[in-house]
């Protein structure tokens, strides 16, 4: 006696396909790293309280319609209070995403607080481990309101998304 398995159903079979994804990472990397101890070791020996500045910002470059590479550049340096150099730190630190069927006006909002959102953890690991592993404490950055930078760079464009190509995005 032979038994025949059910037929199976085609559509069962294939996993179910939901809306697609608003944003696809395709890839994070240091595009660029720089980090410089100009005093060292005499910059450890001294004891004094560093004046520390910060610069966060944010670009992107098209690729495609919808393929974008976001880059996140921090730039960090420390002086002595008598404008001696300790440190100088820049990391460009990028990303590639895909956008999903979104909005065009959407678009801004993705590539310039989204994104950076999720690469921003990992850049600020990069930053403090470099600072921790050069001698000087973990320069542990507090998070960024990428929503304010986002304005900020809209006002400085006159209200057009910086990198997008002109003309409809996201049609054929």
């Amino acid at each position: 006696m032979t038994t025949t398995p059910p037929p199976s159903n085609p559509t069962a079979d294939q996993p179910q396909q939901g809306p697609a994804a608003p944003i696809t990472m395709h890839g994070q990397y240091i595009k660029d790293f720089s980090f410089e101890n100009p005093r060292a070791p005499q910059s450890l020996i001294e004891q004094t309280q560093p004046q520390l500045t910060l610069n966060v910002q944010v670009s992107n470059r098209q690729f495609d319609v919808k393929t974008f590479e976001v880059s996140l550049t921090i730039e960090a340096s420390a002086h002595t209070p008598q404008k001696e150099p300790l440190f100088m730190l820049e990391l460009v630190y990028a990303g590639t995403v895909t956008l999903g069927d979104l909005p065009q006006d959407a678009f801004g909002p993705m590539l310039f607080i989204e994104t950076p959102r999720l690469l921003f953890p990992f850049a600020r690991a990069i930053v403090a481990n470099t600072t921790r592993e050069a001698g000087f404490p973990p320069l542990n950055i507090a998070p960024v309101d990428f929503v304010a930078l986002y304005r900020q760079q809209l006002e400085a464009n006159g209200g057009q998304i910086p990198g997008l190509s002109e003309g409809p995005v996201g049609h054929a």
